[in-house]
C-alpha cells in the first residue's frame, strides 16, 4: 500500500461509516419476544388495533417457536375482528385450528369465528345505530350459526358456549324473521303457493321463534288464497289454539283473511267495487311487537 492510496482508503472507510450508522438509525431497533408481546398488549388494551396487529406479527415473524408464539397468533385473531378485518380474522383462526387442534384455547378460535360472522353484515352505523338485520342476505348469519354450532359439539363445556348458545338463539330468530319477510315479497308479487311453503318452513325449522305465529298466518293466507281451503282451515286452526290473540283474529275468533290488507289505503274504486277492482297488495305479517321476546309452545299436530 502507498502513501497515496491511503486517503482514499480512509474516505472509503468513513463513507460506510456513515452509511452503516444511517441505516442503524433507521431500522427499528430489535426488541425480545417479551418486549414484543407487552407492547402489543398495551396497544390492545387501548385500542390501537393496527399497531397492535403489527407488533404481533412482528413477534410471530421474528419468534415463530418463543413462548408467546401461539398466544400471539390467538391475539392476532381478536386483532383483525376489532380492526373490521372480518376475513382476516376468519382466516387467522382457521389457521390456528389448524396449527393447534389440540390446544387448551382452541376453543376460542371457533369462537371467534362464530362472533366475527355473526357481526359481519353489520356496517359501521349498524354497530352503534339499531336497525333492522332480518331483512339482509341471512348468508353470514347461517355461517355464524354454524360455527357456534361447531364450538359447542367440539367442546360444550368451553367457557364460550353459554354466549354461543344464546346468540345461536337469536340467530334462529333472525333466519325465520328473514323467511317471513320473504314470504311477505310472495305475497306483493302474487306467488301465495311460493309464499306458503316459506311460512311452513318456518314451522317445521324454527319452532319456539317469534316467527311461529306469522308463519302460521302466511300458511293459511296463502292456502286461502290458493282455494286450498283444508291446508287453510288447518292452519287457522292451529294458530288459534296457540296464539288466541292473533290480530288477524275478529271478536268471535274468526281468521280474517282480509285483515293483511291495508284499508288506510284503499281506493275509492276499490272500496266502491268490494275489492274487485283495483286490487291492493298485502300489507303483510310482522307481529314482532306482540310476540318479541316471549313466543308460547304450539303443539303442530293439532
Amino acid at each position: 500500500m502507498t502513501l497515496r492510496q491511503i486517503p482514499f482508503i480512509a474516505l472509503i472507510a468513513a463513507l460506510l461509516l456513515v452509511a452503516g450508522c444511517s441505516s442503524t438509525d433507521d431500522e427499528p431497533k430489535v426488541s425480545t419476544e417479551k418486549e414484543f408481546y407487552d407492547a402489543a398488549q398495551r396497544l390492545l388494551n387501548s385500542s390501537q388495533w393496527e399497531p397492535a396487529i403489527r407488533n404481533l406479527q412482528l413477534l410471530e415473524e421474528n419468534f415463530p417457536f418463543g413462548a408467546y408464539a401461539e398466544q400471539a397468533q390467538l391475539e392476532l385473531i381478536y386483532g383483525y375482528y376489532k380492526s373490521n378485518q372480518p376475513e382476516a380474522a376468519i382466516a387467522a383462526a382457521d389457521r390456528f385450528i389448524r396449527l393447534h387442534p389440540q390446544h387448551r384455547n382452541v376453543d376460542y378460535a371457533y369462537y371467534m369465528k362464530g362472533l366475527t360472522s355473526y357481526t359481519q353484515n353489520q356496517g359501521i352505523f349498524e354497530r352503534f345505530i339499531p336497525s333492522d338485520l332480518t331483512d339482509r342476505d341471512p348468508g353470514a348469519a347461517r355461517e355464524s350459526f354454524a360455527h357456534f354450532a361447531q364450538l359447542i359439539a367440539r367442546y360444550p363445556d368451553s367457557q364460550y358456549a353459554g354466549d354461543a348458545r344464546k346468540r345461536m338463539i337469536h340467530l334462529r330468530n333472525i333466519l325465520a324473521r328473514y323467511e317471513i319477510h320473504v314470504a311477505n315479497y310472495y305475497f306483493k308479487r302474487g306467488a301465495y303457493l311460493a309464499a306458503a311453503n316459506r311460512g311452513r318452513y318456518v314451522v317445521e325449522n324454527f319452532q319456539l321463534t317469534p316467527a311461529v305465529p306469522d308463519a302460521l298466518a302466511v300458511m293459511a293466507q296463502g292456502y286461502h288464497l290458493l282455494e286450498m281451503n283444508e291446508l287453510a282451515d288447518s292452519a287457522v286452526e292451529i294458530l288459534k289454539a296457540n296464539f288466541p290473540d292473533y290480530p288477524n283474529f275478529d271478536s268471535d275468533g274468526n281468521f280474517n283473511f282480509q285483515y293483511s290488507i291495508d284499508i288506510n289505503d284503499r281506493s275509492w274504486l276499490n272500496l266502491m267495487s268490494f275489492g274487485m277492482f283495483d286490487k291492493q297488495e298485502l300489507r303483510g305479517f310482522d307481529t314482532r311487537a306482540i310476540y318479541n321476546p316471549a313466543v308460547a309452545t304450539f303443539d303442530a299436530d293439532q
